[in-house]
């Protein structure tokens, strides 16, 4: 076996699908969450341009998601509405809990976002820095 750190599945014809990495997974209450679903679900909303999901550490559900939203031109959308319509259109443990509207995604020179960058960005704001 080579051990990419990917996360894939079979379909039905037997090809291989990735999916996501597993350095990005995290664990809600039990649950394998995936960034890349989630942030797939999330660019169904309209006022949604761009959308990173990271997890972040939670004291009663172990981690949960935590979205960085780069809305449409158009509008500035509310956090709190986000993460309404998330409940609705995904499951509980997927929904983030929470919402961050940002300007721009940091991306690295290859067009990945660097996830680590947002959840740094976090760490310090739970830090008070």
């Amino acid at each position: 076996w080579l051990h990419t750190g990917d996360v894939g599945v079979m379909d039905e014809r037997g090809y291989l699908r990735i999916t996501d990495r597993i350095k990005d997974l995290f664990i809600v209450g039990g649950f394998n969450a995936y960034p890349a679903e989630i942030e797939n679900l999330l660019l169904a909303h309209p006022d949604i341009a761009q959308v990173a999901v990271v997890g972040v550490p939670d004291e009663r559900m172990g981690e949960v998601g935590a979205a960085f939203v780069v809305p449409t031109t158009a509008t500035t959308p509310d956090p709190d509405e986000i993460l309404a319509w998330a409940r609705e259109h995904m499951a509980n443990y997927k929904a983030p809990r929470y919402v961050r509207i940002v300007d721009a995604l940091p991306f690295n020179p290859g067009g990945k976002v660097m996830k680590f960058v947002l959840r740094d960005q976090l760490a310090a704001e739970e830090a008070g820095t």
